[in-house]
């Protein structure tokens, strides 16, 4: 980091409770060190210039490829949807629906009109879910949302029709890789985000579910099983037939597109039907080529599920503001960045939010 003083080695930070031993950062022991090469370096070995940005491309290609020709192809699993027919705008009726995709959840119902009308009306709930309950157990987690779920049903006005001799159907957006077995069931491949629920893997989520409301006495049927993805573009595809792609940069990311059925080689299905296919991509595990700085690196090892999902771990909201922590601990340990002392939360992994990082871009300096 400095050209002049020849001499490196470790170094302890002063906090506010004390002195810590930072073993993992070595600087020189004479001389200033400014924060200027570190982020001289990191916006080097973050750089995508054209070409490393069309290495990338051919190589997502190449494993969409190969996701799609076998399961377990490639590191994107390229999984099918099982929805073939999408929504044409005439749809009418009451529906529900949950999103379990990240660190809150959803849920909420619309009245549908037709053409005409469209959406009627609309009402959602978000709720935050326990730090506890990501890393409790399948029960303890589906319990919870379905009392929430519950209690928002309860809450329905009269605003919302439901039609003599139907029940409440439901659409369970669940954002995390399945193997969709069905249009209404899949099995849950393994839980990402921060997510580490204890005895899901390998169970079908909409039986989870079930059970958990039939628990609560809860009277629904759960009509559809997708992703954020995918509801996402199928969402878009009631107002706009033209939409063909959906990208998710959230919590996590992924990305779902239609393909045509006979470009899916794994597809194996009865002739017939309609032509095309949703598949959910979930590229947040793509690998190759991607440009990983020391922070990247560190913060991979150091997570719940090191070596996974590491493009979702460079680009989405789960893991963004980490990353900027990691930078500026190790700024201010090379300078006075927060003044003689470290402030004692920079030391705590996952403080620093990705909306602290929105907020703090918001910010415009006052001149005087």
């Amino acid at each position: 980091m400095s050209a002049a003083p020849a001499t490196v080695g470790t170094f302890s930070i002063r906090t506010l409770s004390g002195r810590r031993p930072i073993p993992s950062f070595r600087c020189s022991l004479a001389g200033e060190v400014t924060t200027v090469p570190i982020l001289t370096e990191l916006k080097m070995k973050c750089a995508t210039p054209l070409p490393s940005l069309q290495r990338i491309a051919d190589a997502m290609t190449s494993d969409m490829r190969a996701g799609l020709a076998a399961d377990n192809g490639s590191d994107l699993k390229m999984i099918l949807s099982y929805v073939d027919s999408l929504p044409t705008g005439n749809e009418k009726g009451l529906f529900y629906a949950l999103d379990l995709g990240g660190t809150n959840f959803r849920v909420a119902r619309v009245q549908l009109g037709g053409k005409q009308n469209k959406v009627v009306d609309s009402e959602f709930e978000q709720v935050s879910i326990p730090q506890e309950l990501m890393q409790g157990t399948t029960e303890e987690l589906f319990n919870f949302i379905a009392s929430k779920l519950a209690n928002f049903a309860a809450k329905e006005s009269g605003n919302f029709q439901l039609p003599k001799g139907r029940m409440r159907e439901i659409g369970f957006t669940f954002s995390f890789p399945i193997k969709q077995t069905s249009i209404n069931s899949g099995i849950l491949i393994k839980w990402t985000k921060g997510f580490a629920v204890l005895g899901t893997a390998g169970k079908d989520v909409v039986a989870c579910l079930k059970e958990a409301m039939q628990r609560q006495g809860l009277d629904m049927s759960v009509s559809a099983l997708v992703n954020d993805a995918v509801a996402t573009l199928a969402g878009a595809k009631y107002w706009d037939d033209d939409v063909l792609i959906a990208v998710i940069l959230g919590t996590g990311t992924n990305a779902c597109y239609i393909e045509r059925k006979d470009a899916i080689p794994k597809l194996q299905l009865p002739a017939g039907g309609t032509r095309n296919m949703i598949i959910s991509t979930e590229w947040g595990a793509f690998t190759t080529d991607l440009p990983l700085t020391e922070f990247d690196k560190d913060m991979d090892s150091e997570s719940i599920n090191p070596g996974e999902q590491i493009f979702e771990k460079t680009i989405s909201g789960m893991y963004l503001g980490e990353i900027v922590r990691r930078v500026l601990l190790k700024m201010a340990s090379f300078s006075s960045l927060f003044g003689d002392s470290i402030p004692e939360k920079l030391l705590i992994p996952l403080v620093l939010r990705t909306p602290d990082l929105c907020a703090m871009q918001r910010m415009t300096p006052k001149i005087k």
